[in-house]
This record gives structure tokens, sequence and C-alpha cells, in this order.
């Protein structure tokens, strides 16, 4: 299910990919990889559901598509670039991240975006393990950003070139929402370093590991995993250890045929069949060799050996 279907409303996203990194030593934070993904990409597909997507920063290869946009003049900071990307945009709601967030996913932009919804708040923003507001990870209504944004570029000449994204958040109502892991952002190469370190950790290894091949394979859909690891297990050790990747790639390979062909729904769906049909043949080729082993003689039992 994407983020757009069942009753979270659609939004565009706005995606901050500027700025000097200076604290990285001038390098290309967003194409930095964590998790074998730029920082861009692992952003982007947290934002999969939104209408549009607009990236405010020089084109660049992406995973997904995207519309650019540039703030004017370009390296005028975050309250110029999100007022760029926002022209960019056509929803009533707008989720609104910086490029630098490894540990971003759906879910947290379906929560803001509820959060949003059922606060009636102008805001809603995501807080640091300290309690502080973080603005560029947040979900905004577009009506009185856009407004709130008209002024502060009216009160300063016309432009928004400079000014702090707290002039513009200050007149807003917000609602918070506490979510610290989501919330890290990679600041310095230690904030890299500590973010490669967590997605190897045993928790979250597996995940992080299905996201990536997802992205970099181009497929959408989200399936059961636990599903497919007992069907893994089942192959493995009722038919032979070899059995577990060739069955599951053979499970992917029969749900997009079938889909393809029309005999199923395909996605998700269509994967959940084939793997318990797998997975029952498979439980059946245990069985029968549980069968045979038990009518199966002993060792030297009933042999030529025996014989009077």
């Amino acid at each position: 299910m994407t983020a757009n279907e069942g009753d979270t409303p659609p939004y565009d996203a706005v995606v901050l990919a500027g700025g000097g990194a200076a604290r990285l030593g001038g390098a290309d934070k967003p194409g930095v990889r964590v998790g074998g993904r730029a920082l861009i990409d692992r952003v982007l597909s947290a934002c999969s559901g939104a209408r549009t997507t607009v990236v405010v920063a020089e084109p660049r290869a992406t995973a997904r598509p995207v519309v650019w946009a540039r703030e004017d003049p370009p390296g005028g900071g975050p309250l110029a670039a999100l007022d760029a990307g926002l022209r960019r945009t056509t929803t009533e709601r707008v989720v609104v991240v910086s490029a630098d967030l490894p540990f971003l996913a759906e879910p947290t932009v379906r929560g803001l975006l509820d959060a949003l919804r059922e606060s009636g708040a102008d805001g809603a923003v995501l807080t640091d393990p300290d309690g502080r507001d973080q603005p560029l990870v947040a979900a905004y209504r577009s009506a009185p950003l856009r407004r709130a944004s008209a002024v502060l570029a009216e009160e300063n000449g016309g432009g928004l070139t400079g000014l702090p994204l707290r002039r513009l958040t200050a007149r807003l109502t917000l609602t918070r929402v506490a979510d610290p892991v989501a919330a890290f952002d990679c600041d310095t190469w230690d904030d890299i370093a500590a973010a490669r370190a967590r997605i190897r950790e045993h928790g979250h290894v597996l995940d992080e590991w299905i996201s990536a091949v997802k992205d970099e394979l181009g497929i959408e859909l989200d399936v059961d995993t636990g599903t497919l690891l007992d069907l893994a297990r089942d192959a493995a050790h009722g038919v032979a250890r070899p059995a577990a990747p060739l069955t599951t790639f053979l499970v992917g390979y029969a749900a997009a045929q079938a889909a393809a062909r029309g005999e199923a729904p395909g996605g998700a769906e269509a994967v959940a069949d084939a793997a318990r049909k797998a997975a029952a043949l498979a439980l059946r080729w245990a069985d029968e060799d549980q069968q045979d082993a038990s009518t199966r003689p002993e060792a030297g039992r009933g042999g030529a050996s025996d014989a009077g």
C-alpha cells in the first residue's frame, strides 16, 4: 500500500538537497551512500507516495523521477529553497524534508500526514531526541505555508534569501510527532559512520537490505518477508539447503508470470499465493521423507549377513 492509499490524503513532497555541507568538508552530501544507497535516494523512497516530488538542487541522477527546482540566487538558504520548491507543488498538503535523513521511512511520512489531518494545525513536525522541532522533517498545509512565505518575502524587500526557517514556522500553528530515529540527520562524517553501523545491526539489516534491493531493481510492491523467510526455511530443511534461494526466486518469477497472463491480481497478492503453494509442496516433500525414514530397515537388520 502506498502513502496515497487508504485514509492518507494526497500530498506533494519538497526535498531540500542544496547547501555546502561544510561539516563534511564540502562533500556531495546527498550523494553519500548509507547501506549502498545515496542519502537522497533513501529520502525519495520514503516519499514514494507523493504525487509530485520536487527536489531543490542542481539536477543529478536519482533512483526515482523528480521535478527539479532551484532558489534564486542559488545558495539562498533553506527558506528560499523551500519557497522555490513549493511553487512547483499543487496539493493541499506538502511534506518537506532535507536530503540527509538516512532513517526516514514511508510510515513516518504517513504519520506526519495523519497528525496534520487529525490536529487541524498548519504543520506537523518531527522532534529530535532533545524535543527540538525539526521543520525539515514535517508535513504542512500548503495554503498557510504559502501565505506566511509571501508575508515574509514582502517584509524582507521581496525576497527570502538568508532568512532562517524558524521565521516561517513561528507564524504557523504546529503539532509535534516524536520520532528520534527518523529525525536523525547526517551533518558530519561521524553521523555517516553511525548511520552505516546502525543499519548493519541484527535487528535492522534485513529490512535495510530488502529496501535497498527493491530500490536498485525498481520494485515497488511490498511483500511479506516473513512468509518468504518461512518458505526458504521449509525448503532448506525439508528438501536441501540450496533449495531455499532457488525456491524464493521461482516464487517471484511465477508471481510475475501469473500477473502477466492475467491469472492473478499481481503484486504482493501474487507473491503470497505462489509462496503458499511452494510452502505446501515443501512440507509434502518433507513428510514423504519422514514416512520413508520410518519404514526404512535399520542398519544390519534383515540383511543377508543375518541368515543362519
